[in-house]
């Protein structure tokens, strides 16, 4: 089974995907848990430029840089599956249709360029729901310095939109939504109704 765990930034992905991994381990669960980007690599240090704001790229340029990082992953899913009952995904290429097309990529666009790159669909997507505030005050309180994503409230209320879209039109799996302004532990509880591990 592949879970994505997405949101905008602060929503709590990492804290979630820390919980489910506790749950995996006490259940004797096979598991491998894969994040994008992965700013380890040349793709995802010139994402950290972009986001740093040291590199300036117009949505599209943006959009093909994320997808090779996301893609770069992908492509462990088969290898992964054999060993493991559950990947868990730090974000998925779900992510990069939400936050390209909040900066004015065109939705039917980016979905055409995931089908053209031939995106493997996966089995749960959770979206944990936060508004733009609560993803402003969260990030200011983790870091000094945000990103140009994390300190633009308006643009996080446009992805958040887009997010929904894609949970609408059940985008490349099938969507679960979590309120994620709840405590960390009701959100986790939330989140396990979704599965049967």
């Amino acid at each position: 089974m592949i879970i994505a765990l997405e949101g905008i930034d602060g929503a709590g992905k990492k804290t979630q995907i820390d919980l489910i991994m506790k749950h995996l381990k006490r259940s004797k669960t096979p598991f491998l848990v894969l994040k994008t980007p992965d700013y380890s690599t040349p793709v995802g240090k010139a994402i950290r430029k972009y986001l740093d704001g040291e590199l300036r790229l117009e949505p599209e340029e943006a959009f093909a840089l994320y997808a090779a990082d996301v893609l770069m992953m992908a492509r462990e899913f088969s290898e992964a599956k054999k060993k493991s009952k559950v990947i868990l995904l730090d974000r998925y290429i779900t992510s990069t249709v939400a936050y390209q097309c909040g900066r004015g990529l065109p939705f039917k666009k980016a979905v055409d360029m995931v089908g053209l790159l031939g995106f493997p669909k996966i089995d749960k997507i959770i979206y944990i729901d936060i508004s733009p505030e609560t993803s402003f005050r969260r990030k200011k309180k983790e870091k000094k310095s945000l990103d140009i994503h994390e300190k633009d409230r308006e643009y996080l209320a446009k992805v958040r939109r887009f997010y929904l879209r894609e949970v609408k039109e059940g985008f490349i799996g099938e969507w679960a939504i979590i309120d994620g302004e709840k405590s960390p532990e009701a959100v986790s509880k939330e989140i396990m109704k979704e599965f049967k591990f």
